[in-house]
């Protein structure tokens, strides 16, 4: 595994909140995304506003990571709920041993499969009810952390 990092979910703070982590633990953000730069978003133009993914490094091997959610991701929010943790995969074949692992006796939010933002990409929910990312990059340009 190349990295483990807490992803955190947002209804509409993840700006505010990581100008406040970034105030304690000081960095730089490597990139901020707004949904609207994914060509995502709602009818409403707040929801292209939000942050589809930020991160900051708060120590030499960890990043904190996060995003807004809106939609139905919104209407099934509750804080103990928004967090994840996100597995940076070394190559394909690790991301499909764990991933299943994971999942295996849980349940799969989305399953892994490319994205435009990794070659391979899924979330579920384990056993114990404990939510995880997994991805592996790959050639994908576009990083998110």
């Amino acid at each position: 595994m190349k990295r483990a990092s807490p992803y955190l979910m947002f209804l509409g703070q993840a700006e505010e909140a990581f100008a406040f982590y970034r105030s304690v633990f000081g960095g730089d953000y490597p990139g901020i995304v707004r949904y609207r730069d994914m060509g995502m978003g709602g009818a409403d133009e707040r929801e292209g506003d939000l942050i589809a993914h930020i991160s900051l490094p708060i120590a030499d091997e960890t990043v904190l990571m996060g995003s807004d959610v809106f939609g139905a991701d919104a209407e099934r929010f509750h804080v103990g709920t928004n967090v994840e943790i996100h597995l940076a995969a070394a190559d394909a074949d690790e991301a499909h041993r764990v991933f299943a692992a994971l999942a295996a006796g849980g349940s799969v939010m989305m399953p892994l499969e490319r994205t435009g933002w990794a070659e391979l990409f899924g979330s579920c929910v384990d056993r114990y009810g404990v939510r995880w990312m997994v991805d592996f990059t790959g050639e994908v340009e576009l990083s998110m952390t």
